[in-house]
This record gives C-alpha cells, structure tokens and sequence, in this order.
C-alpha cells in the first residue's frame, strides 16, 4: 500500500483521482490550496472558491479519506499572479495555469507530501507518466485529446515526475464523470472551470492596471512601416494576434504583430503579418531526453488549443532553444509555452521569447 497525497480542488477530475486511488487500496491524504483571502474583496471565478473546498472536503468524507487545507496565498501570489502582471507588463502574454500547475502545485505539494510521508503525488489532471527502459520518467498526451494538459505540465523535471500520478489520464471526460456517478460523488455533474481563476471577468488589462498602476504609460500603434495611428494607455492592453480593441480602422482588418515594452510601440498589420516560421525560447526543459546535440524533428504546440505543427528544433546556449516549423504558424507569442512532442510524448518545452 502506497502513500498517496491527492491535490484536491474540489472538482470532478481530482475528486475521481481521489476516489479511485483509494478503491485501489492505497493510503490517500487529501491536500487543497487556498488560494486567496476568502474574506477579502478580490473577485475570483469559478475555481478555487470556497465553495470548492468545501466540496473538496465533501468528498473526502464520502470516501474515507483525510482532508486537509493549506494556505497558499502568498505562494499563489508571488508565483502566479506577480509573474502574470509582470509579463503584461512587458508586453508578453503569460500563461499563469502553467505556472500554477508545475511551479506551485508540484512544487510546494511534492514537499508537503514528503513531509507526511508520502510517496506521490496525484492531480486530477489529463496527462500520463510512465518511466521508460532506461529509467527515465516521460509524459504523455492523455486519452481525451480534447481535455489533454500536458501542455502546461512541460517544466515537472525528473524528480517531480518521478512522484507524480495522475489517475485520470487513460480516461475520457466522460468516463470521468461515469465514474464519479459510480462511486457516488456529488461532484459528478459539476461544471467544468474555463476562466483564469483570479481574472473570472477576463479584463487582464484592468486586473493587471489594478495591480500595477506605473504599467499605464501611454504609447503609440504604429504600422509596419513605423507611421504612428494612433496612441494607447499601455502595452499591458495587447496580445500578439489580437484584432479588437486596438481603436484603429482600415480598409482591412488590423492585427497585433509586435510590443515593445521599452518603446511602448504596437506594431500592427494585415492577418498574413502574423504567420512566421520561427520561434525562440528560454527556460527549456527537456523532458524525454537529454538535450539535443543537434536537430531534432518534433511538433510543437504554441498554445494550449493549437495543433501541434511539424519542424525541428535544437538545443541553444543557456537552456535556450530555436524552433523552425516546416509551415508558417499564426500569432506566435511571446509569454506563452512552446511544447515540442513525438506523437504523444513530451519531448520538452519552454517559454516562447
């Protein structure tokens, strides 16, 4: 009998990840994040609610199992939501599940663990690890391409993954759910969050203003040429891609190529501007291998729903990396994660320069 802690939000997936780890028999401690002051006047959305943890609980109850809540509101803040406005900031776009998932979640979760005992630790999460021949931990697309998360796990290193579970992973949503309905949890019919927890609104330029008053420095959109169209309240304001709210007009429509923090220039120009070939990225982690001497032809995915597209990359100075796809990809972002796969297999990843 193993050891298990269970990261427990207080949804569907982790509450059945909970569930069918102890229906096999092992010895699972529930552990939930509290991720913000419930007294305080922050708005959150429909993730890591109060409600939540007390469904969290709920569960645990129901199966037998302990339940405990860790406050996490000052790792919350300075590894999540300080790295998303300091990004905007800088006129990136960041992915702050990505963060939370590796950087806190695993991170903070995995000494806990240890610290009662444990051997692993279990998310709800749709992803697979397993450990190959030569002993080397390697992660998986999961069996629901639709639900897949292995985009925002690319950074666990070996000795994360080598604790990780994920019960979840050979399921589909839906088998997800029939088996919350078999085991009797109340959580079976609860909806899915969509929305980053912190921003339930989706106005990251006011969360982000808010949080950061000096980010509001007014600048220009220029075109590609340089000819200035009009003036913005802060490059915080714009993603690469973005085509609305950008306050200009021309005989066709105009997207967000380029931002410039330092200069506060947006450079914007026609749809075809955003396809490019070639990304860089710091920050790499390779996963399944150790790093490349040279090239390597993998796919790589630019944002949780894009197709992973073919190319090859290669390992660069300072845990960097150079990506050339075989065709022209739109809106290549920087702030986002790149993932580089085989088929299913994570190969590696980073964060897109």
């Amino acid at each position: 009998m193993t050891r298990i802690v269970v990261a427990m939000s207080g949804g569907v997936d982790s509450s059945v990840a909970a569930a069918l780890l102890a229906e096999q028999g092992h010895d699972v401690i529930g552990l939930s994040m509290q991720l913000y002051d419930q007294r305080g006047t922050e708005t959150f959305g429909t993730c890591c609610t109060l409600d939540d943890l007390y469904d969290a609980r709920r569960v645990a109850e129901a199966i037998g199992i302990p339940h405990y809540i860790l406050n996490f509101e000052r790792q919350f803040q300075d590894t999540v939501i300080s790295n998303f406005v300091r990004e905007y900031a800088a006129g990136r776009t960041p992915l702050p599940c990505a963060h939370c998932n590796s950087d806190l979640k695993f991170a903070t979760l995995l000494d806990r663990a240890r610290g009662l005992g444990a051997e692993r630790v279990a998310t709800g999460h749709y992803a697979c690890v397993g450990q190959a021949a030569d002993g080397r931990w390697l992660l998986r697309r999961s069996a629901d391409p639709d639900k897949d998360q292995s985009y925002f796990l690319f950074s666990l290193t070996q000795d994360q993954l080598a604790c990780a579970s994920f019960p979840v992973g050979s399921l589909t949503k839906t088998e997800v759910r029939a088996q919350a309905r078999r085991l009797g949890l109340k959580v079976a019919e609860k909806p899915d969050s969509q929305e980053i927890c912190f921003v339930p609104d989706g106005d990251y330029a006011s969360f982000v203003g808010r949080k950061a008053p000096t980010v509001a420095r007014a600048g220009a959109i220029v075109d590609t040429r340089g000819q200035v169209l009009a003036t913005h309240e802060g490059v915080h304001r714009f993603t690469v891609g973005q085509r609305k709210g950008l306050g200009v007009s021309g005989p066709s429509p105009l997207y967000v190529l380029k931002i410039e923090a330092e200069s506060g220039n947006v450079t914007v120009g026609p749809r075809a501007a955003l396809d490019q070939t070639t990304l860089t990225a710091s920050g790499v982690n390779w996963v399944a291998r150790d790093t490349p001497s040279g090239w390597l032809p993998v796919s790589a995915q630019i944002r949780h729903r894009h197709r992973a597209a073919p190319g090859r990359v290669r390992a660069l100075d300072g845990d960097c990396a150079e990506f050339v796809f075989d065709t022209p990809q739109p809106a290549i972002t920087p702030g986002q994660a790149v993932v580089f796969y085989d088929g299913d297999l994570v190969i590696g990843g980073g964060w897109i320069d």
